[in-house]
């Protein structure tokens, strides 16, 4: 490494390969996502369907609806690197090295890992590699929200970067890494073989308290922030949620709720945001016609044409007061 003529602790090098080690390792790690979970979905007997089927809990999703959640999620993912190549603006470049950087590698990895504990019915397993999945999603989340955030200048930053990742993020958190702990903790419904049907109340409270609790996360994040990704994607995955019934009454009239209540409150938290901002515009001294108020001159005593007398002294002529003060 000595003998290269390129100085490898440069910044601008240092960017430059590890730009390189993303272009590579990112593309790579998707397409092992993608293969882990359609192996297990389509061509594994059980599959993860049959496995869900066979493990039932009260926030259990519809299949058809999340499959296509996270379609769109690696739609994304392959606009996120085909964006890994063309970028060229250097907050562009920015983002990709020092906001998302490896975590959506390990992500994607630990995704993989997460499909095959399922399928395995290794329920445990699979809620620790949810559970590092998720610790891994919010870092590079919140990292893009402080020092990258979204702008409309840079319209394909928000589209490949931040809404794959928000997606990738939100169905961790407010469905996959609740409903494995679910069934590792034994929460399901155990069908009957005496003819009694199930009791489908049986854990509605803690299927409450996650749906509520979720909910009411995303509901801040939605208002404080005014995003419209999370609000699309907290919105999809309680509609999947409720979807699938039956389900408990506490349960699905909170996903209802939740799914009309997300898209008000980001309409409401827009509204509330321009006429803020319009006030904060006119402000107090503005005047009817929209200008602002016309500065006065200060006072006559500060005009310098009052002073020519004590400005303009002969030669000789000594100011008394400036010497020996007033």
């Amino acid at each position: 490494m000595d003998s290269l003529p390129i100085d490898m602790n440069h910044p601008a090098v240092r960017d430059y390969l590890a730009l390189v080690r993303l272009q590579v390792l990112t593309p790579l790690s998707l397409l092992i996502n993608i293969a882990s979970v359609a192996i297990c979905i389509a061509l594994v007997n059980p599959s993860m369907r049959i496995i869900s089927k066979l493990h039932p809990t009260s926030i259990s999703p519809q299949p058809s609806v999340i499959f296509a959640y996270v379609a769109v999620m690696y739609l994304g993912q392959i606009g996120h690197c085909v964006l890994l190549i063309l970028a060229r603006k250097p907050e562009t470049k920015s983002a990709l090295i020092k906001g998302v950087g490896p975590s959506l590698v390990f992500a994607n990895w630990l995704m993989a890992l997460w499909a095959i504990a399922w399928v395995f019915e290794w329920f445990i397993a699979a809620t620790v590699l949810a559970g590092l999945l998720l610790i891994f999603l919010l870092y590079s989340n919140t990292v893009l929200l402080i020092y990258h955030a979204p702008t409309r200048s840079r319209p394909f930053d928000t589209a490949l970067i931040h809404a794959p990742l928000r997606f990738f993020c939100v169905i961790q958190f407010a469905l996959v890494l609740p409903l494995t702990l679910f069934i590792a903790l034994g929460l399901t419904y155990t069908p009957m073989y005496n003819g009694t049907p199930i009791d489908y109340n049986a854990h509605r409270w803690s299927g409450l308290g996650v749906v509520l609790g979720t909910n009411l996360v995303s509901l801040l994040v939605i208002v404080l922030r005014r995003d419209i990704v999370w609000c699309i994607a907290a919105t999809w995955i309680c509609i999947s949620i409720w979807s699938l019934r039956p389900k408990p009454q506490t349960v699905y009239l909170t996903t209802i709720v939740f799914t009309a209540i997300h898209p008000l409150a980001l309409v409401a938290a827009y509204v509330h945001a321009y006429f803020y901002a319009r006030s904060a515009v006119d402000g107090p001294d503005s005047t009817a016609n929209g200008r602002g108020a016309v500065a006065l001159p200060g006072d006559d005593s500060e005009h310098p044409g009052l002073h020519r007398e004590s400005q303009v002294r002969g030669p000789r002529e000594v100011d008394v007061e400036e010497v020996w003060g007033d």
